[in-house]
């Protein structure tokens, strides 16, 4: 590719430009050149097929290193945050490929593709579609929809992004993906919920559901002579291993993290720290420590808050110095922590009626950065905060 085309697609996917939004426009949000919209497409095919590959939570992981990396080298350089542009902070077509709505997305729709078609194995207490922190290897078909969903997971970016839509885009890329592979793959949208849909009850109490012979609901075929596995729970809840007195340890977690992040974007005016920081702690998941709280959706919105809070600095990366002297930080401390506290409320109810009774994985913490991004926007729009990071429409 000739260097002007690269610098172009560059400029396009996230490159800072001025344009004060949370992650430009991902580069489809714009008229581009057909060489430039070609590159984005192979990019987003080889980054969901990569999620795919690797897996889905592994590769969020990989993007939380690489958010950490970025702001962090970002921070040492003493320049200003590329709030606007970028996915998370990461810029240009590494941003495209690591960005969640691509690799997570895609990893995701290929594990909910891989169990439809008996490629994922029995042993799972979940339905087996929700394995998403198993490697699918080279397995082509898997491959397959895992870029195609990666290409999809950057066309809903960039429709977000295109109509101006008051959330997060990757939020909402991701969310609707998870929808959409659902429906493409044959599973129910949100599934039965007999006990009630925020009844987790039936888990706590070891209820499983009645034996079945259909592989793609017992989760793959068992090897001649294998002990078959047990039915699979009636209700599976979002990472059981939080449900150790839920009532008291969500709310600490979500204010700790929440002010944690909101103090680190005080100190460094990166938002997207704290995020970084809670995606790449998934690797202790990962290692098999299940008793580690998954927390990126309550540090992204209390560093966006953060960053509302300085009025007119918040636009194309403010300067270390401007932020202090905008916001106390009693106050960052404060709001990133009640912020934190609202989105892991908002994330446990995500769980319950958008994964809890489905066959696939619909991230809880990717639909309660949706729903923050929102009230962030919202706040914006009725006049209490002031910010440019996501889109506010006219009211």
């Amino acid at each position: 590719m000739a260097t002007t085309e690269m610098d172009n697609a560059l400029q396009v996917v996230g490159t800072p430009t001025g344009d004060a939004t949370l992650h430009g426009d991902g580069g489809v949000g714009r008229m581009v050149d057909l060489t430039t919209a070609l590159l984005l497409v192979a990019v987003a095919f080889a980054g969901g097929a990569a999620g795919a590959a690797v897996g889905a939570l592994p590769s969020l992981a990989v993007t939380g290193f690489a958010v950490v990396a970025s702001e962090t080298l970002r921070f040492v350089r003493g320049a200003a945050a590329p709030v606007a542009g970028g996915v998370y902070g990461v810029p240009g077509l590494v941003g495209v490929g690591l960005a969640p709505h691509v690799a997570f997305a895609g990893g995701a729709a290929a594990a909910a593709y891989a169990a439809r078609h008996d490629r994922l194995g029995a042993r799972f207490d979940y339905h087996a579609a929700k394995q998403i922190t198993k490697p699918l290897g080279a397995t082509p078909g898997a491959l397959l929809a895992g870029g195609a969903f990666g290409v999809v997971g950057l066309l809903l970016f960039g429709l977000a992004s295109g109509l101006g839509l008051p959330v997060d885009p990757v939020a909402f890329a991701v969310v609707a993906s998870a929808l959409l592979h659902r429906i493409a793959f044959g599973y129910p949208l949100l599934g039965a919920a007999p006990a009630g849909r925020l009844d987790i009850s039936p888990f706590e109490r070891g209820v499983r559901r009645e034996p079945v012979v259909d592989d793609a609901d017992a989760g793959g075929a068992e090897a001649p002579g294998a002990k078959p596995p047990p039915p699979r729970f009636l209700v599976e809840p979002w990472r059981p291993a939080q449900y150790d007195r839920p009532y008291v340890s969500l709310p600490a977690v979500g204010v700790g993290v929440g002010a944690v992040s909101a103090g680190l974007t005080w100190l460094t005016a990166n938002p997207f720290l704290g995020f970084g920081l809670a995606a790449a702690s998934l690797l202790a998941v990962l290692l098999g420590v299940d008793r580690v709280p998954v927390t990126y959706h309550m540090a992204l919105p209390a560093g966006l808050l953060v960053a509302a809070l300085a009025p007119g600095a918040s636009g194309g990366g403010a300067p270390v110095a401007g932020l202090r002297a905008a916001v106390p930080l009693w106050l960052a401390l404060v709001g990133g922590g009640a912020m934190g506290l609202l989105a892991g409320g908002i994330g446990e109810l995500c769980g319950r009626v958008l994964y809890a009774h489905a066959d696939t994985h619909l991230d809880p913490p990717f639909a309660a950065l949706l729903l923050t991004s929102f009230l962030i926007a919202l706040f914006d729009a009725l006049g209490v905060l002031e910010q440019s990071l996501i889109p506010v429409p006219g009211l």
